[in-house]
């Protein structure tokens, strides 16, 4: 029998330059998809503003002067997330907020705005109310599955600051 034919046990096909070439090519193609599918999760959703032009005018020195603003504040913050969110169920997101003291800070207006990077029709914003001293909290129920960005709007004599974008995951039920 010739070693050299056409078979399953005939490794020589593994060293020729064109099979190789075509292995390489496809792990490359799978490589570059991987690393597009990890940015498309973990960077900047690409969500649109509704007024993204007036926006996008002074875009760096408004982009300074809210980190400014945020900063003399003195506020941390946390906003807290049910470790399982599951699709249609309420669920009890929090925030908290304390001064550079660590006192509570009270009579803030908190507004969460929910979007879906891939829905745009399934966004929808709740109010957090106070439930006590630096403490604010809404149920929510997310209608889809997936992955969602949950953005923090607080507002306080007449100032507004966005403080948290967060991304968090949907389980289906």
């Amino acid at each position: 029998m010739n070693s050299k034919a056409i078979s399953q046990s005939n490794k020589e096909g593994l060293h020729n330059p064109w099979v190789l070439g075509w292995i390489a090519l496809v792990t490359v193609v799978l490589l570059v998809n991987a690393v597009m599918i990890t940015l498309a999760i973990v960077t900047n959703s690409g969500l649109v503003e509704e007024d993204y032009y007036e926006k996008g005018q002074d875009l760096e020195r408004n982009f300074i002067k809210e980190r400014d603003a945020r900063h003399a504040l003195g506020w941390s913050f946390k906003l807290d997330v049910p470790e399982k969110l599951v699709l249609g169920q309420a669920q009890t997101l929090r925030f908290n907020v304390v001064d550079r003291r660590g006192l509570a800070v009270d009579d803030l207006d908190v507004e969460m705005q929910a979007y879906r990077p891939s829905d745009a029709d399934a966004d929808f914003r709740l109010t957090m109310r106070a439930f006590a001293p630096g403490q604010y909290q809404a149920r929510a129920v997310f209608p889809l599955k997936g992955v969602w960005d949950v953005k923090l709007k607080v507002s306080q004599a007449g100032e507004s600051y966005d403080l948290i974008t967060q991304r968090i995951f949907v389980k289906p039920q």
